[in-house]
């Protein structure tokens, strides 16, 4: 990355002080919701999805607008990057058109080649490889209900996907503890799940089947589903996260989702206030006028 262009894309090239200052920009953000600064006046975003999305495209459409710029919404069916036109001439033409742009696709190497070839700032929306904007997200949701997130224990339950990846990114880099409990062929170093929620300050799950993944068999799942027996094994004042969509009774049961430790609203919430101070770290040196 060159420092000029600030992609967001994998959270170690972003680097531990960029992310510490997007967070603290997100709490103040947040803090002024219902008056925010218009920081994007004169800006445009194009947003690109290859799947179906609701948080992804409200927040970042939202939070674009809420800080006074401009939206493109685009399907990549709509675009010319499934057809004939190459990833360097999209980067190219887009370039010419927005101040940044903001691409949800599936193959995260596709979208690291097409960052190379843009001369405005790509934000990942999601791959199959990565979550980033979830992760900002759940750091933010996470030290609004328990202060700092240095130190605390962070257990994450089911499959391993690609929010979980982005988690091991995180961890090194905010100083927070990371376990895994998930189906050992899936990754090795899984631990059993009530030694994972022991003394958790969060406990995290998503879904098992993702989109694309219909179909997919979820019985080895069913040992890592979130539970009230299994929150029971973690601190008395933890909580419940999960970035939706939810398969109740499959990952996690209702007794949790209507329980107290539950923060999956203001986890979603989240997304918007994150996606805001992604965007202004992103787009600085595109005239952002910052806090």
């Amino acid at each position: 990355m060159t420092n000029d262009i600030r992609h967001f894309i994998n959270l170690p090239d972003v680097g531990a002080d960029a992310l510490k200052g997007i967070i603290k920009h997100a709490h103040a953000l947040k803090a002024e919701k219902f008056s925010p600064p218009q920081i994007m006046e004169g800006l445009s975003l194009a947003m690109v999805f290859d799947k179906r999305s609701t948080r992804t495209r409200m927040s970042f459409e939202l939070a674009m607008k809420q800080l006074g710029g401009h939206t493109l919404v685009m399907s990549m069916d709509d675009m010319q990057i499934t057809g004939a036109e190459s990833l360097q001439d999209t980067g190219a033409v887009l370039s010419r058109y927005v101040d940044g742009l903001m691409i949800r696709m599936s193959d995260h190497a596709q979208l690291e080649e097409l960052s190379r070839n843009t001369t405005i700032p790509v934000i990942s929306g999601m791959t199959n490889d990565s979550h980033p904007c979830q992760i900002m997200a759940d750091i933010l949701t996470i030290e609004e209900n328990l202060g700092d997130i240095r130190g605390k224990k962070v257990a994450w339950f089911g499959d391993y996907n690609n929010v979980v990846k982005t988690f091991e990114q995180a961890a090194p880099l905010f100083d927070f503890e990371l376990v895994i409990s998930t189906p050992e062929d899936l990754y090795d170093k899984s631990i059993p799940p009530q030694e994972a929620a022991k003394d958790a300050d969060v406990i995290v799950t998503d879904t098992w089947i993702s989109m694309g993944e219909e179909g997919k068999t979820i019985d080895k799942f069913m040992p890592y589903q979130v539970n009230a027996d299994l929150m029971a094994h973690a601190k008395d004042s933890a909580i419940f996260m999960h970035c939706m969509p939810i398969h109740k009774d499959e990952e996690v049961t209702p007794d949790v989702l209507n329980s107290n430790a539950c923060v999956i609203y203001d986890e979603a919430e989240n997304r918007l206030h994150a996606s805001k101070a992604i965007l202004a770290w992103s787009m600085e040196n595109t005239g952002v006028r910052l806090l």
